[in-house]
């Protein structure tokens, strides 16, 4: 199972990121927060201190067409924030 699915990089993730050491991922929604922390720790080489998660439902979501209303779902998704220990940081840039 591919735990960390991709970092999301927002500018409210970039303030928590400078502020207080967090780091936010989109991960698989059965990874629990053991799985996310040692997943983290082994990818990038850092000591994780806390982690809390998050589970987004999809929207529904709907357009005009020609041929009439379109409608759908965004898929739901589980985010992860992840609190790393003092003086310790993740490059996205240079490990992507």
């Amino acid at each position: 199972m591919e735990i960390l699915k991709k970092p999301l990089l927002t500018e409210k993730v970039a303030q928590l990121t400078e502020k207080l050491n967090r780091f936010v991922f989109k991960v698989d929604h059965r990874a629990n927060k053991i799985q996310i922390k040692a997943a983290v720790e082994e990818m990038y080489g850092v000591t994780v201190v806390a982690v809390n998660t998050m589970k987004y439902a999809g929207k529904l979501k709907s357009r005009n067409t020609k041929a009439g209303i379109v409608t759908g779902r965004i898929a739901t998704y589980k985010k992860a924030v992840i609190t790393l220990k003092d003086g310790e940081s993740i490059d996205f840039y240079n490990t992507l």
